[in-house]
């Protein structure tokens, strides 16, 4: 009978446990989240922090974003690198393009706002680093928002290059998108569409597709090897950064669970190369500005699995101090 008594007592304990309502969402607790994405953020991932400013529970548009827009596309655009033996930077200051070069051609990866910006940054940058446009075999789209397909059609028309995106976003750009601007090229027209875990290989090299919902419901994170000074090294790509749908709580726990989700990818994986979509938010234009300073030096682009893990990490917190703002909002 104790015993029997014994154990009601703990399933009575683990009722009462179960039924203790969650902490109320405070400031507090956006604050905290904030505190622990800053604390994670050091002095080298600083630029990852804005991310954690509070953003607007409507989906930005109007004539204010189009002004932005305008401002952005018009900045004058940073010198194209080499940032690895095989991988290139031919974007602007606010979006990035990257060519993956391989033994059977290239793989552009994202193609800019329009075909004005693709002609003059992708074509003329690569021609600058000698690469020849004409080996762009595959366009992979991070996702499917105008300042990364934008030029995609040019390119399409002028080398018969294949466009890759995942099913989801094809979808979006097909049907009804999210955001769209007169200084956007138009969608490229639905060719190959990846899912989560799909690969891509040229040649000697291999892309492997991370679909990562939340910036889009389709976003792709690729994942892929660079090489430097005879070292391999493992680069991923996220996809999509800032929260730019409003107050969207499914996304915002895709995105969450994205980040953590990436995280085991990363080390899975021996990530040591973390890179962005556009250079704001990985330190791109800096980063090459020091390999041209000292070509021989430690690539600063190779900075390790912990810098991958504290990235997404703090993604993962300035997510959650959205979310908790939303809900005291």
């Amino acid at each position: 009978m104790t015993t029997r008594l014994a154990w009601l007592a703990i399933a009575a304990a683990a009722l009462t446990a179960c039924a203790t309502p969650p902490a109320p969402v405070t400031q507090a607790t956006v604050d905290a989240h904030v505190a622990r994405a800053t604390t994670l953020a050091g002095e080298d991932l600083k630029y990852l922090l804005p991310v954690c400013r509070p953003q607007p529970a409507e989906r930005a548009g109007g004539s204010a974003v189009e002004q932005l827009l305008q401002r952005m596309i018009a900045a004058p655009a940073p010198e194209p690198g080499q940032a690895f033996d095989n991988l290139y930077f031919v974007g602007s200051g606010w979006v990035s393009a990257w060519v993956l070069k391989t033994s059977e051609g290239l793989i552009l990866i994202d193609a800019l706002n329009n075909p004005l910006e693709a002609r003059a940054l992708i074509e003329g940058g690569m021609r600058k680093l000698g690469l020849d446009p004409a080996q762009i075999k595959y366009v992979v789209v991070t996702h499917g928002h105008g300042d990364h397909y934008g030029g995609a059609p040019m390119l399409v028309e002028k080398y018969r290059s294949r466009v890759v995106a995942s099913a989801i976003d094809w979808h979006m750009m097909e049907t009804g998108l999210e955001f769209d601007s007169p200084q956007w090229g138009r969608p490229p027209r639905r060719d190959i569409a990846i899912k989560d875990g799909d690969t891509l290989t040229l040649g000697d090299s291999t892309i492997t597709f991370h679909v990562t919902p939340g910036h889009t419901l389709g976003t792709i994170s690729p994942v892929f090897d660079v090489k430097a000074g005879g070292r391999t090294h493992r680069a991923m790509i996220w996809g999509g950064t800032s929260f730019n749908f409003g107050r969207d709580m499914g996304r915002l726990d895709d995105y969450i669970a994205q980040t953590e989700r990436m995280r085991q990818v990363a080390a899975r994986r021996s990530v040591d190369v973390m890179l962005s979509n556009h250079p704001g938010y990985d330190g791109t234009v800096a980063k090459l500005a020091a390999l041209r300073a000292t070509p021989s030096g430690p690539n600063p682009f190779v900075t390790g699995g912990e810098v991958a893990d504290r990235s997404m990490r703090i993604l993962n917190e300035c997510a959650r101090a959205q979310k908790a703002r939303f809900q005291i909002s």
